[in-house]
C-alpha cells in the first residue's frame, strides 16, 4: 500500500489551479540523467497562456501530448511529472516498470537548454 500513496501523490491533480505562464520559463528542451545513468529529455513548445505541448524521450520511450501547467509549476508527460524548482531548473519525477518487480519513482534534475 506504501507504493500505491506514492504513485497517488505522482499523479494528484485535485486542486490544483490554471494561470498563464511566462512561456520563457517552460519552452525548451529540458535535459538530465536518473541515477542509473539513463538520459533523458523533455521538449517544451507552444506555450499559450498555461496550455502547452510536451514531448518526453528516454532511451526508446517517446511520449507526446498537450498538457495544462498548473500555477505551482507542474503538468504531467506520459508517466512522468515535471515541476519547475526555479528559472531554468526542473525536478522530473518518473515512475518507472521493470519486469518482474515493482514499480518505483525515480527523480532526477533537468536544465532548461
Amino acid at each position: 500500500s506504501a507504493n500505491y500513496v506514492a504513485m497517488g501523490s505522482l499523479y494528484a491533480t485535485a486542486g490544483k489551479k490554471y494561470e498563464n505562464v511566462d512561456p520563457a520559463l517552460f519552452e525548451g528542451t529540458w535535459r538530465g540523467k536518473y541515477a542509473d545513468g539513463k538520459a533523458f529529455a523533455v521538449s517544451v513548445s507552444n506555450v499559450n497562456g498555461f496550455r502547452a505541448t510536451a514531448r518526453y524521450e528516454s532511451g526508446g520511450t517517446v511520449k507526446y501530448q498537450n498538457i495544462l501547467i498548473a500555477s505551482d509549476g507542474t503538468f504531467r508527460v506520459g508517466d512522468s511529472k515535471f515541476r519547475l524548482t526555479k528559472p531554468g531548473t526542473a525536478e522530473i519525477k518518473t515512475v518507472m516498470m521493470k519486469a518482474g518487480q515493482p514499480s518505483t519513482i525515480e527523480r532526477a534534475y533537468a536544465k532548461q537548454g
